[in-house]
């Protein structure tokens, strides 16, 4: 039975992942509270498991008075020279029971609870201390619950919390998904430990970079730096610390196989890798990458003005600032990003066109801001000409006139002295003749167009005669007939007539009012 015992104890040790001496102390404390109340009646006892036989050895503990009260906690002297002969008044003399009776049913009850409960603190106790020395090491769990402020990831022997504001907002988590993790926060909690774990925090990136990078696992290559926007683009920068070592190049591998395993573990998030150098000039200019950099101007107070080409100007900003304010990030400096043509036109030198456009543009500019200054006419005879040349433009301007005015324009200018000779010899009786009968036409040919409208908006009329309905009606009704029962009768089809000839009316009318006449 002992051996079954001691067993007993590693297996369970297995099973909890715990050391076999925690789950001994933990029976060893269940003993002492089911022993203490029903076997000894006393608190003051201690029960100790020999580790190779399994024995369990019950130890009470009494203090050594002259005068007993307490039976259960106190002992006489006498009493006390029976078990050590250097006894003295006031010790405490510890009585060996190495075979106590046994228990009831309830004091095995209690050791039970006692067992378990020791057996979950000391789980707590032990994955508290296993991940609270792993802070900002990467983990792998699978996602067991989704909620709308936190995540829950399963861990195996416990349970993690990744925060919202520690997720990837492009990335989409499912339950039973398998992600990795950087630990980021270990709390002790009324329930066991609290896991807190990142996937946004730059130390994720460091540790995927020693997972597949051997050279900056073993410290030949090092992040001097990492300025990152989770779900979207990350810039590293590398230095060496070994001779003849290529930082960037180990990064990302033979065609880009190492940072490729980065990416994909990312999700498709965008990693630049560029070289640290010790001279902010060249370190700033090479921060912007994948945009090129003319000219770099320190201004003092980590400040600098970076000036590229005017078609680079979009690339070295980014997609809404993005890669500048990454480039600030990774190098520690507040950039100013300005194109060659705006420093150009600052300093005031001239800027010359790109392709031709700008050139088109101000030659475009200068016509319209031509303005023609034309001195004025003192002569009466010219006044006099430029008015008659007025009236003719007008005139030729309108091609609706009346006969009369045209006519008495033929007589003016055929009289006016002081038209020029050119301009009479142009105007002769035909070309009258032609004008009036042109205009005549286009009159008649408005006139017909007019007719043709107001006919179409009005429609043919129609007419009713009540009285000449009212006689056919009687005359029927005398002749023992039924009586008009069908609309047709009344308002016959378009362009049709009734019987008597007259004219008939809308046919649509006619057709609907026959099928609610049959009805009846």
């Amino acid at each position: 039975m002992k051996s079954d015992f001691l067993l007993a104890v590693t297996q369970l040790a297995t099973e909890r992942r715990l050391p076999r001496d925690v789950v001994v102390d933990a029976i060893e404390a269940a003993l002492v509270s089911a022993f203490k109340k029903e076997v000894v009646g006393s608190d003051n006892i201690s029960v100790k498991i020999l580790p190779t036989t399994g024995d369990i050895v019950l130890t009470i503990h009494k203090i050594i008075v002259d005068s007993v009260e307490d039976t259960n906690n106190e002992i006489s002297l006498d009493e006390a020279f029976a078990y050590r002969k250097d006894s003295k008044l006031g010790e405490t003399l510890d009585i060996v029971v190495e075979t106590p009776e046994a228990a009831g049913r309830i004091a095995a009850q209690t050791a039970k609870q006692v067992v378990l409960q020791r057996l979950r603190e000391a789980e707590r106790n032990v994955v508290y201390e296993e991940y609270a020395t792993r802070i900002n090491e990467i983990i792998s769990g699978v996602v067991q619950r989704v909620d709308p402020e936190q995540i829950i990831i399963n861990l195996g022997r416990t349970e993690a919390v990744m925060p919202k504001e520690e997720s990837v907002e492009s990335e989409h988590y499912r339950p039973g998904q398998r992600i990795r993790v950087v630990v980021r926060e270990v709390e002790r909690g009324v329930n066991g430990a609290r896991i807190i774990v990142s996937r946004a925090n730059n130390s994720l990136i460091e540790r995927l970079f020693e997972l597949e990078v051997p050279e900056v696992a073993t410290g030949a290559v090092v992040l001097s730096s990492i300025a990152r926007e989770p779900g979207y683009r990350t810039k590293v920068a590398v230095e060496t610390r070994q001779d003849g070592v290529d930082p960037v190049g180990s990064c990302v591998g033979l065609r880009g196989v190492r940072i490729q395993n980065i990416v994909n573990e990312l999700n498709g998030e965008k990693i630049d890798v560029i070289p640290w150098n010790a001279d902010p000039l060249v370190y700033i200019s090479q921060a912007l990458s994948p945009s090129q950099v003319t000219k770099v101007e320190i201004l003092g107070d980590k400040r600098a003005l970076i000036i590229v080409p005017d078609s680079q100007l979009s690339l070295a900003i980014g997609r809404e600032g993005q890669n500048a304010r990454l480039a600030a990030k990774l190098t520690g400096w507040r950039i100013d990003i300005r194109s060659n043509t705006e420093i150009m036109v600052a300093e005031g030198e001239v800027v010359e066109p790109e392709d031709g456009l700008v050139a088109i543009e101000e030659e475009q500019a200068a016509k319209q801001d031509v303005t023609v200054d034309v001195a004025p006419v003192t002569s009466p005879e010219l006044e006099e000409e430029n008015e008659t040349a007025e009236q003719i433009v007008a005139e030729e301007s309108d091609p609706i006139s009346s006969d009369s005015d045209t006519e008495q324009e033929v007589e003016t200018l055929s009289t006016d002295e002081s038209v020029a000779p050119s301009r009479q010899s142009e105007i002769n009786d035909e070309d009258i003749e032609q004008a009036l009968k042109e205009l005549e036409l286009e009159e008649a040919a408005l006139n017909e167009i007019e007719e043709e409208q107001s006919e179409e908006e009005d429609g043919p009329e129609e007419s009713f005669d009540f009285d000449e309905f009212l006689k056919d009606y009687q005359a029927e009704s005398e002749t023992g007939g039924q009586g008009i029962r069908f609309a047709e009768d009344i308002f016959p089809e378009k362009g049709g007539r009734f019987k008597d000839g007259r004219s008939g009316g809308n046919r649509r009318g006619g057709q609907s009012g026959g099928r609610r006449g049959g009805g009846r």
